[in-house]
């Protein structure tokens, strides 16, 4: 069922974001992520934008993966949350997908591991380290004796065997966090000679001596900066805007001064305004809890949100816009080209992640 509110993705920026990344880690080999339906940006139209250019992909889980196959995706895929069963391991075997490896269960069904078609499969396995994020993975010294089993495994491709972690703050720079992690992966995986992954967008574009051999870029790809810091936003990383969500303004009118605008009357007009209703709500994605004063752009500048989010529509100050007033009929980009959806998440005290996954699995245009 169509909306007013669409999705516009620009195959050019994520094609200018990939670069970017590759340019930030030069010495290394790329896993782009597009799980959850490429945050929204549609996984299968993604990855084939993505695709002249990378080295790899990577999504959550093996149902991710059939789509991109099933989508005539025939580059590596690396499924991040592993496998969960017996059926995982035939269709990773089917699909020649790589699978993380991060707990015991996952080692039993390698173990007992049988397919009538493909007996004699071997997987291209990556060992998982917790480093410090405590969320999943081997313990440190466990990584040795577990690598030299998946090594001589009957069931694992010895040569793709890989070693990962995953940073749990690489976001926040002045931490001690990530070099902490480093320092535990190195320790953990000292002369073992493998490739090596630990890097996020954010380790991609702060923490160069963690590169490795395999950097792994997210939320870089869509055009959004990691980092909270005003200084180390997507203008200064030179990142792209992925996704523009517009929406249609269906109403123009005068409001006088003391009126209240939206649900719970949370917003009072200070004086006669002027006041465009745009059809656009939290159910096409847009979030339920964007603040009075969250921008929106409109006829070439930027004006603010009054009053409460609804289901379906949003209220903004048309008063500024004198010069070329707005009118029924006119767009307005909520998100995109001329406006960061960091700022949108920051006024919704969220993270860009959501919002891009929320508006666009919902609204594909």
């Amino acid at each position: 069922m169509k909306r007013s509110a669409r999705i516009t993705i620009h195959p050019e920026a994520l094609q200018h974001n990939l670069k970017r990344a590759r340019e930030c880690a030069p010495n290394s080999k790329v896993f782009s992520v597009i799980k959850a339906n490429a945050y929204g940006h549609n996984s299968v139209a993604t990855a084939g934008t993505l695709y002249p250019n990378t080295d790899a992909f990577a999504v959550s889980c093996v149902p991710e993966a059939v789509v991109l196959r099933e989508g005539s995706i025939d580059l590596p895929i690396k499924i991040l949350q592993g496998h969960q069963n017996n059926d995982d391991l035939n269709i990773a075997a089917d699909l020649n997908l790589r699978l993380m490896v991060h707990e015991e269960r996952q080692l039993t069904l390698l173990d007992q591991y049988s397919n009538k078609g493909k007996k004699n499969h071997r997987f291209d396995i990556t060992l998982k380290v917790d480093s410090g994020m405590h969320r999943l993975g081997f313990q440190p010294d466990r990584i040795h004796d577990l690598y030299t089993k998946l090594k001589n495994h009957p069931h694992v491709n010895p040569d793709n065997l890989m070693l990962a972690t995953h940073f749990s703050s690489a976001d926040e720079p002045d931490k001690e966090t990530t070099l902490d992690q480093v320092k535990t992966f190195n320790k953990a995986c000292e002369g073992i000679n493998a490739p090596k992954s630990l890097c996020n967008s954010a380790g991609v574009l702060v923490w160069k001596d963690a590169h490795a051999d395999w950097v792994r870029p997210g939320i870089m790809l869509y055009g959004s900066s990691p980092f909270s810091d005003k200084d180390k936003d997507s203008d200064s990383f030179d990142l792209q805007a992925a996704m523009t969500f517009e929406a249609p303004v269906i109403s123009v009118h005068t409001l006088k001064k003391g009126d209240c605008i939206g649900y719970s009357a949370t917003w009072q007009c200070p004086k006669d305004m002027q006041v465009a209703v745009i059809a656009c709500g939290y159910a096409d994605g847009y979030p339920r809890h964007a603040a009075s004063g969250t921008p929106v752009w409109i006829n070439g500048k930027t004006t603010e949100l009054l009053g409460r989010v609804a289901m379906d529509m949003i209220v903004v100050n048309a008063d500024d816009h004198k010069e070329n007033p707005i009118k029924v009929g006119d767009w307005a980009e909520l998100w995109g080209k001329n406006l960061s959806v960091d700022s949108i998440a920051e006024k919704a005290e969220t993270i860009p992640y959501e919002i891009l996954c929320n508006a666009g699995n919902l609204r594909q245009a």
